[in-house]
């Protein structure tokens, strides 16, 4: 399987100062460029890292609406998105996606206000987004509109689904890449960055650097926590006791 984007570099030599956001986070500053892997790549860490910042760049370099959805959006709510997407260069595959979508939770309330008012629902489902539950509304995105054959890119696409919806993501992200489609996604869910042929991509103070799901701390956290609760519990609220 080749990849529909190979990588992105960034254009340091164009950027007028380190010192100013968003070119002064630690995983911008230390960054030359990331590869891509043909399947699905994971960029995690901490929060305050620039993860979004950076799905964002690479959705808006590539086209899409910073604030979501396909190629075709061109509404605007906020001019919120950085300008770091004009200093990324992409560097795209010999095949060209049929399908493409920007998942961003943070505005998804905007996408589905924007496929509403433009009477879309039959590709979402056919039933408005904002006449669901919010978990149900992301879903119907996933499982109806992502066809096949495209590059999706999704910033934390777990924040309204349970954990056993996140395990179904896991098996639609499977589905859709048996049919040719690749996955760049943002997120804090051990069970979501849990995909076998991947790559994740680490954000931390020091820059960025390749890891596996076992070493990210939301997996160890997590971990720690189902076999430990009782301990990590009296730790956590220790000052209380005293």
């Amino acid at each position: 399987m080749l990849a529909y984007l190979r990588s992105v570099v960034l254009m340091r030599d164009r950027i007028p100062s380190f010192n100013e956001y968003p070119f002064n986070l630690p995983a911008v500053a230390a960054m030359d460029g990331l590869r891509f892997h043909p399947k699905v790549t994971y960029i995690v860490g901490e929060n305050g890292m620039g993860k979004s910042t950076l799905l964002e760049a690479i959705a808006a370099a590539l086209g899409f609406n910073p604030e979501g959805g396909t190629l075709n959006f061109s509404f605007s709510t906020a001019e919120t998105h950085s300008v770091l997407y004009q200093y990324i260069r992409t560097v795209r595959g010999v095949r060209k996606p049929r399908d493409g979508f920007f998942f961003r939770a943070e505005s998804y309330y905007n996408v589905a206000s924007e496929v509403d008012s433009l009477g879309l629902w039959q590709s979402y489902g056919g039933k408005s987004l904002h006449h669901q539950s919010h978990g149900e509304s992301f879903f119907a995105t996933f499982l109806h509109r992502f066809g096949g054959n495209g590059l999706y890119i999704m910033d934390e696409p777990e924040a309204a689904l349970s954990p056993f919806r996140q395990m179904a993501l896991l098996r639609r992200i499977h589905d859709l890449v048996h049919e040719d489609s690749q996955f760049i996604i943002s997120t804090h869910s051990p069970i979501v960055m849990a995909y076998p042929d991947s790559i994740i991509y680490k954000l931390t103070s020091e820059g960025v650097e390749e890891t596996s799901l076992e070493e990210t701390d939301h997996y160890m956290i997590t971990k720690e926590f189902v076999n430990r609760r009782e301990a990590m519990l009296h730790e956590l609220f220790a000052d209380d006791e005293e």
